[in-house]
């Protein structure tokens, strides 16, 4: 499919619609008016919907827009190089850093994904399984843990609980317990 080049200002608006939609949809659902979403990115209702011309082709880039974020924390993390836990607490630090930009099913995102994202989120558990994998191999890693553990600790840790002050510290800690837990038995 041929898709001509957006202008600068085109491209602009329509990452401040993204950036207003993740905050409007986080704070009031996915059912908050359209209206609100073009108010609070500074543009007209018309040219959100020029780039979106429904609600589910919002959400949906949201959510695809939250899975390439995920996938590329955990390919960053898996390339590190370092050991396993050393690659998953980089995954788990930078999930809790992206938290605020993460509209995903798990975070009352919308759970019917078109193939491409269902491909995405493929990719992610694969990436995270390879960096099992290699604790496994290292000794370092339960054989029990599997990627959609770390997928739903990551989805815990990005959405803050609203009555835990010092929500960033709490969860850096819980994630330092959550390595420590997940260590292979000797």
């Amino acid at each position: 499919m041929n898709r001509r080049e957006l202008r600068a200002d085109a491209v602009a608006n329509r990452n401040r619609v993204l950036a207003a939609a993740v905050v409007s949809v986080r704070r009031d659902g996915e059912a908050v008016p359209m209206a609100r979403i073009a108010a609070e990115a500074g543009v007209g209702i018309a040219t959100l919907y020029r780039s979106y011309p429904s609600r589910e082709a919002l959400l949906g880039a949201l959510t695809e827009r939250s899975f390439r974020l995920v996938l590329d924390t955990a390919l960053r993390a898996e390339s590190t190089g370092s050991t396993a836990i050393e690659s998953l607490e980089l995954f788990l630090h930078q999930t809790i850093d992206h938290g605020p930009e993460l509209v995903l099913p798990l975070h009352g995102g919308p759970a019917q994904l078109d193939p491409q994202v269902t491909a995405l989120r493929k990719d992610v558990h694969a990436a995270l399984t390879r960096i099992l994998k290699r604790g496994q191999q290292e000794g370092t890693v339960s054989p029990k843990l599997t990627a959609f553990d770390i997928v739903i600790f990551g989805a815990l840790l990005a959405q803050p609980l609203p009555h835990v002050r010092h929500w960033e510290h709490a969860a850096r800690r819980l994630v330092r317990i959550f390595l420590a837990g997940i260590a292979a038995s000797a």
